[in-house]
């Protein structure tokens, strides 16, 4: 897991409207402008990475030879100059522009910083990103490579994918991939099972290349040139220093960062034959994969009971088993998703040089590799009972589990309980309840923080939710030692950090399987068919709603959250059986809801966990609850005020 971010100065991008399918952004409003430097970018980027951060820029000029031809030249160590024609030199860089708020450079002249902060994961030795081949393309990439390309064990994800995007074709339109000359870029990119964010400089087409994952597993932020920052910048997480910006003489605000919408960008930059200036145009690619196109569209085939339901399941099950083998001869939908959700959480656990079985005794018993976020309810508790059966018995499991309200806080009695359910199907495992307390009086730096981690989000609903998954992520808890009911039995209860650098999240099981209330009212008033579209809506729009909030709250600690509800695989299977074997919302609250999870629980002998009802982790911590007691001054006050889609910080008219 890595944090990147890419400045662009000097380079006129156009027809971005046109071309990109985002709300409108800020191109004409007059406000106060911000400092936005690149330390600033380092500083909020190695956190996100703390093993190795680097820099490099390329400066592209425009060389005035009857057309207008663009070269490319690094500066010396000693102020000097080596220009190259048609070809990028890239050196180590500091700086951030010749002004505060952008632009400042000559006319002609292009500069592009490339920064890169790495938590490393994999591979055998250190990388440090930005990486650069032989023929001078700049890759900065944060994310992970489980399938579509190959890696062995060994294998570093940036150092794969570099190799293969060298032997990418040129050019920029894709119409007929035959006539390329390689693998389309946007091609390679749609093959990669995983979640992704990328930026890359292909240095012989003079063409960037940036973009995020389908599903949006991976944060990535942009600012659009305005009148007043003319700068094109991609970041994992915004610096607190780029806060949201008030209007001149207006009651609203102008955010710095948007969301980037999932998918494939480029530009290819040129020299204009009218004026020695440098210019691109902004085009986003279609997904060149046909399943992953199908999984973006999140049709399913049946929806509504008008067959014998039964007879249509069983023989979905039977054509899956050939994939998803080993199944039971009487295998179930459950069976199934169970099988899928194995294969995605082994991806995601076993193949990593932190996995290394340690020579020391003592250090091989302190072992934690994986934890998982935990309220003790059923998505967290079958992510749990699955990473115990993928997992090597040598190592432990850290369960990270946070209360604004102590002991009485639902997630924390869920998780007691919870535990004891897992010590029962797994005694043997080293199983850790971190009890991660929190007070929202005393952490008024940290919600300052966490405001600046969720941004371009803005609701006090994203601020709950993103404090008690940056403080959780933390894993600076307390845990007892000793038998299953420890803290009823008196025992110590003892400072503990986990160190745990992959954690496991529950993303995506809600959004699938029907497990919010919304859900349910939507099936009363419109059936089947109104049920499915409000569930498609939640997956087409989780990326800028959860998922890039969510990855920029954990992976400020330097942990890197995985998704397995959100594996390609899981998603396929869940898609491909009829609706009405995922839910059925005729049925009572923690029947009905996720009925397709709730089975899967059983298999695992989860049996408590099964019945639990949804609880949303900002209501189960009960910091929403603390969070209008403090911000509107009773829970009374704040549903009134619709408290949790409320915007925070608004200035005043």
């Amino acid at each position: 897991m890595c944090g990147i971010a890419l400045v662009v100065d000097g380079v006129h991008i156009h027809d971005l409207l046109s071309s990109v399918d985002s709300t409108p952004h800020q191109k004409h409003h007059d406000f106060q402008p911000l400092t936005l430097m690149i330390d600033d970018l380092k500083a909020a980027l190695r956190k996100r990475g703390p093993d190795s951060s680097g820099t490099k820029k390329v400066v592209l000029e425009v060389k005035d030879a009857g057309d207008r031809e663009v070269v490319t030249y690094v500066a010396g160590h000693e102020g000097t100059e080596r220009k190259h024609s048609c070809s990028t030199a890239v050196y180590d860089g500091n700086g951030c522009g010749n002004s505060e708020n952008g632009s400042g450079k000559n006319q002609g002249v292009a500069e592009m910083y490339f920064v890169g902060a790495v938590l490393q994961l994999r591979g055998t030795n250190p990388v440090t990103q930005p990486l650069v081949d032989a023929s001078g393309n700049v890759l900065v990439y944060n994310g992970e490579i489980f399938d579509g390309i190959h890696m062995s064990s060994d294998n570093n994800d940036t150092e794969v994918l570099l190799q293969h995007l060298g032997n990418c074709c040129l050019c920029q339109s894709h119409d007929s991939v035959s006539s390329c000359r390689g693998e389309p870029i946007p091609s390679l990119l749609s093959s990669i099972k995983g979640p992704w964010s990328v930026i890359y400089w292909q240095n012989s087409s003079r063409t960037l290349w940036f973009g995020r994952d389908a599903f949006g597993r991976r944060s990535l932020v942009v600012h659009w040139p305005t009148s007043v920052d003319s700068r094109f910048v991609l970041s994992s997480v915004s610096p607190p220093s780029s806060t949201t910006l008030e209007v001149e003489n207006r009651a609203s605000t102008i955010n710095f960062w948007e969301e980037l919408p999932c998918g494939v960008y480029s530009i290819r930059i040129d020299g204009s034959k009218a004026e020695a200036c440098l210019s691109g145009k902004i085009r986003k690619h279609e997904w060149m994969n046909s399943t992953l196109k199908d999984l973006i569209q999140w049709d399913r085939c049946l929806v509504e009971p008008k067959h014998d339901k039964s007879d249509s399941s069983n023989s979905l099950v039977s054509s899956l088993v050939p994939e998803l083998l080993p199944l039971p001869a009487n295998a179930t939908p459950a069976h199934v998703v169970l099988a899928a959700l194995k294969k995605s959480i082994a991806r995601r656990t076993t193949k990593h040089t932190i996995f290394k079985v340690a020579t020391d005794d003592d250090k091989l018993q302190k072992s934690v590799p994986v934890a998982a976020l935990y309220s003790g309810g059923l998505d967290s508790m079958i992510l749990a009972a699955i990473l115990h059966e993928c997992l090597d018995a040598s190592y432990g499991i850290d369960l990270l589990n946070v209360s604004f309200e102590g002991d009485a806080a639902p997630d924390r009695i869920n998780a007691r309980t919870g535990l004891k359910e897992l010590k029962r199907i797994a005694p043997l495992r080293r199983w850790r309840l971190v009890e991660i307390d929190a007070n929202l009086s005393n952490l008024t730096v940290e919600i300052k923080h966490v405001t600046s981690l969720i941004n371009p989000a803005n609701t006090y609903m994203d601020l709950n939710i993103g404090l008690a998954l940056w403080l959780a992520a933390g894993g600076d808890g307390w845990v007892y030692e000793g038998d299953t009911d420890a803290q009823q039995n008196g025992c110590d209860r003892i400072k503990y950090k986990s160190q745990a650098r992959i954690l496991l999240v529950g993303s995506g099981a809600d959004e699938q399987c029907a497990g919010y209330g919304r859900h349910r009212t939507k099936y009363r008033s419109s059936s089947w068919l109104g049920l499915h579209d409000e569930m498609k809506l939640d997956m087409q729009r989780i990326w800028k709603r959860n998922l890039g909030r969510d990855d920029r709250c954990i992976a400020d600690n330097g942990k890197e959250a995985r998704f397995p509800f959100l594996d390609e695989d899981v998603i396929k299977v869940l898609l491909d059986f009829p609706l009405w074997e995922i839910a059925n919302l005729d049925q009572p609250s923690g029947t009905g809801d996720k009925k397709i999870l709730r089975e899967v629980a059983r298999l695992l002998g989860l049996h408590e966990a099964a019945s639990h009802p949804k609880r949303a982790i900002q209501f189960g911590s009960r910091i929403a609850q603390e969070s209008n007691r403090r911000n509107f001054g009773s829970n009374r006050a704040a549903n009134q005020a619709s408290a949790g889609s409320a915007v925070f910080n608004k200035p005043s008219s």
